[in-house]
């Protein structure tokens, strides 16, 4: 059972939803205790045995996301996390706490969600927890030579994406300026705050109202984040949170989270604003 955060935060990184991360990780251990003392003792190392089988039940749930997601109402955007200091439950074993840093930003798991599944496979066990390619082989089932080129593929896709370096500081105060402007209602600060091609993406999972399409451009969004001020005056209050890592904001109504937002800070600048408001995956967010 030492493993098991090990297996959380692979298994996390791997599939950008927590709830399936821990259905993982219970299928790994199924099988292992589904075995005879006998075939458990036979295993050298049980820990890359649990990765290897972890890697794999991943890999094959990779396969068919694309097709569970064609069925998804709306945009599909991976399950935010809070701070390990606002874990929902002082009742939930630390164990299943995801560690946060940059593999776990909001912009990171969207670009692997662009990899082929063997590529985001080789490239999080390899260069994220720094296993050899002979295990990364045992789990993708390729050569150890095709899995290294698999993370060279999916370490471009990286490079090519990633933004400019900002300090943790300054895109803390980009986003803090955000919610200034946004609760004045000001249109101009909200414009001035965003890239001129800024893309907003939300994610109710069809259970929540929110808008259906990604929103692109400054102006567009700075409206559309006006709007939403104004629809709910009095009754909602915007707050700073570390949101997977990363300065935030979250909207609490009641004493509820209903709301959880991402940025992609570049320089003074917001590229990419991503809206959870999926139920579902703001478990880990709404009591406590």
């Amino acid at each position: 059972m030492s493993e098991r955060r090990q297996l959380i935060n692979l298994a996390y990184r791997l599939l950008g939803s927590l709830a399936e991360a821990e259905d993982v990780v219970q299928e790994t251990y199924a099988r292992w205790y589904a075995m005879s003392r006998r075939q458990q003792e036979a295993i050298e190392t049980p820990g890359a045995w649990l990765r290897t089988v972890a890697g794999r039940i991943c890999l094959n749930l990779l396969g068919s996301a694309r097709a569970r997601r064609e069925t998804y109402v709306g945009e599909w955007i991976p399950e935010p996390l809070p701070d390990r200091t606002e874990w929902i439950s002082a009742a939930v074993d630390p164990a299943d706490r995801v560690t946060l840093d940059e593999s776990v930003g909001m912009a990171f798991l969207v670009v692997l969600e662009s990899m082929t599944p063997a590529e985001r496979v080789a490239f999080i066990l390899h260069d994220v927890f720094r296993y050899p390619f002979a295990e990364v082989a045992e789990v993708v089932g390729r050569t150890p030579a095709a899995c290294r080129q698999l993370a060279s593929s999916a370490r471009r896709r990286i490079r090519d994406s990633r933004p400019t370096a900002t300090p943790a500081a300054q895109r803390a105060g980009v986003v803090r300026d955000f919610k200034r402007a946004w609760e004045a209602k000001d249109i101009d600060a909200l414009i001035g705050l965003l890239d001129p091609d800024a893309t907003a993406i939300a994610d109710g999972g069809g259970l929540a109202v929110t808008f259906p399409h990604p929103i692109e451009g400054a102006g567009r969004i700075a409206r559309a984040w006006v709007e939403i001020a104004r629809r709910r005056p009095g009754t909602m209050a915007f707050l700073e949170r570390t949101v997977n890592g990363q300065p935030g904001l979250v909207a609490r109504q009641d004493g509820v989270i209903v709301t959880v937002f991402a940025f992609e800070v570049a320089g003074d600048r917001i590229k990419r604003i991503w809206v959870v408001r999926n139920p579902e995956k703001l478990r880990r967010w709404t009591t406590g």
